[in-house]
């Protein structure tokens, strides 16, 4: 086994891996222990593993395209520019600059070897590894403010019209003799962010036809996820106050956590069926 492994890692493809554990190993190492650790991103190594996943379906389409379709001028720029994000993220420790010089390292290689038909095979791969690079703070911070005070309005409305003793002071919403905060976690925008990451990537599986139709859901997956968080936030609230403060922050939080993927995710199949009854009816009369 140990003599198999070996023979690959000498092979191009192995070497190339090499290559890139190499310099992205240590990025890995430092979201996985930091950013990805936290509640609000750590969505990243289940974007990675996915973009893997990704790569390697499109392993055999790439092989297929001859090494004369590389354009080296145009990779080597690519390239270079990814060595320089690379080194001004590790440096000044800028994820967002680090992380995301994968993207262009990346398509830097492709484009040397394969030119831009190979880029063409990779397109969303590519595209999707943006879901796993941290997102700024600031950024973070005057997005998340306004979307947590929305859901919890929301949430907090449709709980009193259901009767529930349900009042509100920003993000925190008390229940009962309860009261809860709305954390970045479950309203935030790195929650809409993993959401949207989770549509585009149904979208690819099912590989719509039509740009029109796809462009539609895409954009409605913005909503979908802010009625994902709402649910989210409303069973938490339910929790709490039929069985107490415990239950609530306990297996229940993360529950609710795999709940809001699946409300989502019902959500985004419903409105894909819709929207397939809609472009047909639409197609029928033009």
């Amino acid at each position: 086994m140990a003599a198999t492994l070996l023979a690959e890692a000498r092979t191009p493809m192995g070497l190339l891996v090499l290559g890139w554990l190499g310099l992205f190993g240590p990025t890995y190492y430092n979201l996985a222990t930091t950013v990805w650790a936290s509640d609000e991103q750590g969505h990243g190594p289940i974007i990675l593993a996915v973009c893997v996943w990704l790569l390697w379906r499109r392993r055999e389409l790439l092989a297929a395209i001859g090494s004369s379709s590389g354009r080296p001028v145009s990779g080597s720029v690519l390239f270079g520019l990814g060595w320089l994000a690379y080194l001004i993220g590790r440096s000044q420790f800028i994820g967002f600059a680090e992380a995301g010089a994968q993207l262009l390292v990346l398509a830097g290689l492709v484009v040397f070897y394969k030119g831009y038909r190979g880029l063409n095979v990779i397109k969303f791969p590519l595209f999707f590894m943006l879901f796993m690079i941290p997102l700024p703070p600031d950024l973070v911070g005057a997005v998340t403010g306004p979307l947590k005070a929305a859901v919890s309005a929301v949430a907090s409305q449709a709980l009193y019209g259901l009767g529930y003793p349900v009042a509100r002071s920003g993000v925190v919403l008390s229940v009962g003799q309860y009261q809860l905060l709305v954390a970045d976690a479950c309203a935030g925008l790195n929650s809409m962010f993993t959401l949207e990451a989770l549509g585009l990537l149904y979208m690819n599986i099912v590989n719509h036809v039509g740009i029109a139709r796809n462009a539609a859901l895409a954009v409605l997956i913005v909503p979908i996820s802010f009625i994902a968080n709402i649910v989210r936030v409303m069973i938490l609230v339910l929790v709490t106050y039929h069985f107490g403060d415990a239950a609530g922050q306990g297996f229940m939080h993360g529950f609710a956590g795999m709940v809001l993927f699946m409300v989502a995710l019902v959500l985004i199949l419903s409105v894909d069926k819709l929207l397939d009854l809609a472009f047909r009816r639409w197609e029928a009369r033009s």
